[in-house]
């Protein structure tokens, strides 16, 4: 083979992002079926979540409540620049919205949005089992950092899951910056809000959207609403897809083969 068709048929590297709550341990089962796929996986952490999550729950960093979603989007965007080529991004959670983020300023060869938090223009409080998932958050404005129950977990990310795999699932939580969604909440009123998304971008390599049935702090019906914000007549490529029964854990509970499956073949056809 030559060095032209070598460099033709090299896969790009895939940039797992996590969202709140998490580090990259939380990818650790579909990074591992796409590196089985023979793809180039990365998978960093956001500013202060960069530890064993022992330390983290224990002892987070006093600057993580000073993090905000332009930080981390920096963050990202400052290690895309220095790779060889765009990545394949797929980002879950509040990573969902920094991926659609990222692809809105052209840094990804293809992005796939799983469970995206609610970008500019969604009244995530609008939606009873979102806002029931972070009250424990925006009641408490004085607190710079928070930390969720396993209650507040097993609702907000598990709820479908048998008591045995939530709590597996909560070994991986870690505390988090309570801005991020203080944020979100007051997007609409921020003329400037970093939660904002350009939805008529025709310029944009194709964005995939995926939404869990089941999913309580980033419902279905909320996802979708994200994806029709999206122009369709711009000439950028943006799909949905809603996979049944499935929590906001869609990543790591029973059948996130299929969802890593149905991601690989979407991106594939994509850049062929």
């Amino acid at each position: 083979m030559t060095t032209a068709t070598a460099n033709q048929t090299k896969k790009p590297v895939v940039m797992f992002i996590h969202g709140a709550f998490m580090t990259p341990e939380s990818w650790t089962p579909m990074r591992n079926y796409f590196m089985e796929q023979g793809y180039e996986t990365i998978a960093p952490a956001w500013p202060y979540h960069n530890n064993h999550m022992e330390t983290l729950r224990s002892n987070a960093s006093p600057n993580l409540g000073k993090l905000g979603l332009s930080e981390i989007v920096e963050h990202y965007e400052s290690m895309i620049r220095a790779l060889p080529e765009k990545p394949i991004l797929i980002g879950h959670s509040f990573g969902g919205l920094i991926t659609q983020i990222l692809m809105d300023r052209n840094l990804g060869a293809v992005g796939i949005a799983v469970d995206p938090a609610a970008p500019k223009g969604i009244n995530a409080g609008a939606y009873k089992t979102a806002s029931k998932s972070v009250a424990s958050i925006l009641l408490k404005p004085w607190k710079k950092t928070a930390s969720l129950t396993f209650e507040q977990f097993q609702y907000a990310f598990v709820n479908t899951l048998p008591l045995q795999e939530q709590k597996e699932a909560f070994s991986y939580a870690v505390p988090e910056t309570s801005r991020l969604f203080f944020q979100s909440a007051l997007a609409s009123f921020n003329s400037n809000s970093p939660l904002t998304v350009n939805f008529m971008n025709g310029n944009r390599a194709p964005l995939l959207i995926i939404a869990g049935e089941k999913d309580n702090i980033v419902p279905a019906a909320m996802v979708r609403k994200n994806f029709q914000l999206y122009d369709q007549q711009s000439g950028a490529v943006t799909q949905f897809k809603e996979f049944p029964n499935r929590s906001h854990w869609i990543i790591a509970e029973k059948g996130y083969k299929e969802v890593s499956e149905y991601i690989m073949n979407w991106t594939q056809e994509q850049l062929r």
